[in-house]
């Protein structure tokens, strides 16, 4: 299990929101309150957040951005490709992380063990503070009237309540029939 954040996605209304907690932990201590872990990629259309060390997430956001690239946007095709290389290559296969990412139709969590996982709900949650993250989520779709924003940002409050290893600042980027929009709370 990776002892660092909370990444959370969610998809609902043909809107796609992804957000972080802001808080970087190196071993027991905290480094740093206000990191975003989640960017935008190929011209706005994607969302990727990390969970894990910082720099094996940066070398796993290259490789991601370039097949992005070399696929033209083509997500699931892109999503496979990545999974394949980290697991067969012995430098990729080595790096710590985990990979939440979304667009307007797919939701996918990659590993670099190879596992692609792709939420029959379309919500992706990663980091210490991902199942804290998931079951808020949750609940607040089935019981409330928020918005995804509003979900996913109420969520990680809840998770960095509760984990550790996140904390309750809180980044979003959205994708939206209407633009994107990035915001820190």
């Amino acid at each position: 299990m990776i002892k660092s954040t909370t990444v959370l996605g969610l998809r609902k209304d043909g809107i796609a929101v992804m957000g972080s907690d802001g808080q970087v932990t190196v071993g027991e201590t905290i480094m740093k309150h206000r990191a975003c872990k989640i960017r935008k990629m190929y011209q706005g259309k994607v969302l990727v957040g990390f969970a894990g060390a910082a720099a094996d997430a940066f070398t796993l956001f290259e490789r991601f951005e370039a097949k992005l690239e070399q696929f033209r946007g083509n997500l699931k095709r892109s999503v496979y490709e990545l999974a394949k290389e980290w697991r067969s290559d012995r430098v990729l296969r080595r790096l710590e992380a985990l990979l939440a990412i979304l667009d307007s139709q797919h939701s996918y969590i990659v590993s670099g063990t190879g596992d692609i996982i792709e939420p029959e709900d379309g919500i992706v949650a990663i980091g210490s503070g991902g199942p804290y993250a998931l079951a808020a989520c949750r609940a607040l779709l089935k019981f409330s009237r928020l918005s995804p924003r509003e979900i996913v940002t109420e969520s990680i409050r809840i998770a960095g309540e509760l984990s550790l290893y996140s904390n309750v600042e809180v980044f979003i980027e959205e994708l939206s029939d209407a633009g994107s929009q990035a915001e820190t709370f």
